[in-house]
């Protein structure tokens, strides 16, 4: 059959009528043929008949424009030959043309009719599966690929085996995504196939994309803070807790953002910060300290003031000449009064390099103190060789040390360490009264944290400093005799077991730890107790009321626990109240009984 192109034109005789009609056909079959070859040619492989990138890019759009409607989803697989360039080069490209073109067969013959495959070029190809039922589908559809892939193909020289890798993305994803950035998704995915061994598949890791994404938009926002002065900072103080002596304060990062008002570190460093960025911020934290130390020693005032410095500017070459030059500004800066704390786990990456920092820094009368320990590997091998002035407790084993007995003896086991090795400990994180208490009977005298204050402007800390008091629990407490260690941690263990009944009360169930008997306290009174206490008649009494209130409060938890089920719940949160009562009592009397200088041993 024909195609043709008919054009009619009407012919008037003499009047105004139309008389006839005149018909002129041309045959087009050729132009249309020729007009379908260059349509096709715009849009498939001419190797493999596939769909080319044009065709791919158009119908991927579609099938993006499906799921959206549908709420269903879809898979990219990207797909590449291993070693395919060698086959070519040893077997001439007339035989690698024809292995494409096969693979390309079997690649087909796995997919539905409904899926897209497409050839980009080379040995990379890319299927489009829509409508998927369970991403566990398409693992097994990419492992059918797979296999379809590495069957033997016979060339003119032998059998050739093949054998390939696949990245795999999904659409919809938490963040929206266009066509253009799916394909280079399954293509990082593949490279990363590949990296791994090869013949294999590897999914696209999205969420490590958006992670990766907040941390580029993080640091442009930051630096453009940085710039235009958004970034301050303000000072929480540094407590020696028995006497009531402010010592120093920390100068810690804020960001005074026009939107959201002032915003803490946590909100907007996101881990692996960019490395400049914070060099850069180090540096102007150590200016705005060595400024606020002036203004202090003005007014007629000592301030001790630390800074935190990434690791990546304290082991630059240039670390220690540019802090030559800035204390230089300052000529007037006693011994002590600038120190820099830096991560623990920081240190420990290359123990020798900041062995020598600390020392040079030493020489230039700045401090260094090790951050958050406790939570990095450090060991009595570490600790000798790092000469730092000062230790600071990590917040997490502070915040923890009243309820949890592990936390309680790392901090013990810390305090042991710092006093073997002649170092200054710090407790960062004293969020209540309980918590200096507790740090004082451990013998752990200075401390920050919120019972003590919360980080504040530069102008507020001068007026804070006039008028703070410490709290008339913490004046003058001795520390507990260290053979009456174990009382305190034996006080942990019973808030353990209030906080696991109050846990029960909250959700039910059963915990068989609560009727645990005897508990740790319990045996402590029987042994250690009784031994150091129970027979001294200037102790023997409180001893006793101890007793009395350890008996009450099982007895209280037994009442509680066998109460009937549809009991009221306020009633319940009654009983609950007074357990916690018995409790606080019974730390009370331990405190007075461990503090009431009875011989020591």
């Amino acid at each position: 059959m024909r195609a043709q192109l008919v054009t009619i034109s009407g012919v008037q005789l003499g009047g105004e009528a139309t008389a006839r009609f005149v018909a002129l056909y041309s045959d087009i079959t050729e132009q249309l043929n020729y007009q379908r070859q260059l349509e096709h040619a715009a849009h498939f492989d001419a190797l493999t008949a596939l769909p080319n990138r044009v065709l791919l890019a158009d119908r991927l759009q579609q099938a993006m424009a499906r799921v959206r409607r549908n709420g269903t989803k879809l898979a990219v697989l990207y797909l590449d030959l291993d070693g395919f360039k060698a086959v070519n080069d040893r077997h001439g490209h007339a035989e690698g043309d024809r292995l494409l073109r096969e693979i390309a067969l079997r690649l087909r013959a796995c997919l539905r009719e409904v899926d897209t495959l497409a050839r980009l070029g080379g040995d990379e190809f890319v299927a489009v599966l829509g409508d998927l039922g369970t991403e566990q589908d398409v693992l097994l559809q990419a492992n059918r690929l797979l296999q379809a892939v590495s069957r033997p193909i016979e060339v003119a020289e032998g059998v050739v085996q093949l054998a390939a890798s696949i990245g795999i993305t999904f659409y919809p994803q938490p963040v929206e995504v266009d066509a253009d950035l799916l394909l280079r998704q399954a293509d990082q995915a593949m490279y990363q196939a590949k990296l791994a061994g090869r013949n294999q598949y590897v999914l696209f890791d999205v969420d490590a994309e958006i992670d990766q994404r907040d941390r580029h938009r993080s640091r442009d926002l930051l630096q453009r803070a940085l710039e235009r002065g958004e970034l301050l900072f303000h000072y929480q103080p540094k407590v020696n807790m028995r006497r009531g002596e402010v010592i120093g304060a920390e100068a810690l990062l804020r960001w005074a953002h026009p939107e959201r008002g002032l915003l803490p570190p946590g909100e907007f460093l996101l881990t692996g910060a960019d490395h400049r960025l914070m060099i850069e911020i180090g540096k102007l934290a150590v200016a705005h300290a060595l400024d606020e130390i002036d203004a202090w020693s003005a007014a007629g005032r000592r301030l001790n003031l630390s800074v935190n410095i990434h690791a990546h500017h304290l082991q630059r070459r240039d670390f220690v000449p540019w802090l030559r030059g800035e204390l230089a500004l300052h000529p007037g800066l006693a011994h002590g009064q600038l120190s820099l704390e830096v991560l623990e786990t920081s240190a420990l990456e290359d123990l020798g390099l900041v062995r020598e920092l600390i020392l040079d820094c030493a020489q230039l009368g700045v401090d260094l103190a090790l951050d958050d320990f406790g939570t990095g590997y450090a060991s009595l091998t570490y600790l000798r060789n790092l000469p730092a002035a000062e230790i600071k407790i990590d917040a997490s084993f502070v915040r923890g040390c009243l309820d949890d007995p592990e936390d309680l003896a790392i901090i013990e086991g810390v305090l042991g360490l710092a006093t073997a090795f002649q170092r200054r400990v710090v407790a960062e994180g004293v969020e209540t009264v309980e918590h200096g208490k507790m740090l004082l009977a451990l013998g752990c005298e200075l401390a920050q944290g919120y019972a003590i204050a919360r980080p504040m402007p530069a102008d507020e800390l001068r007026a804070w400093v006039e008028r703070w008091q410490a709290p008339l629990a913490w004046r003058e407490l001795p520390p507990v005799a260290p053979a009456d260690i174990p009382a305190l941690a034996a006080l942990v263990h019973h808030r353990a077991w209030l906080a696991c009944l109050e846990r029960l009360q909250r959700e039910g169930g059963g915990l068989p730890e609560i009727r645990e008997t005897p508990c740790r306290f319990a045996r402590w009174l029987d042994s250690e107790g009784r031994h150091r206490n129970g027979g001294q008649a200037s102790s023997q009494a409180m001893f006793q009321a101890i007793e009395r209130l350890h008996v009450q409060a099982h007895e209280q938890a037994e009442r509680l626990l066998e109460r009937a089920p549809g009991t009221d719940e306020t009633t319940a949160e009654d009983a609950l109240q007074a357990l916690r009562t018995l409790h606080d009592q019974l730390t009370e009397q331990v405190f007075q009984l461990l503090q009431s200088g009875q011989p020591q041993q």
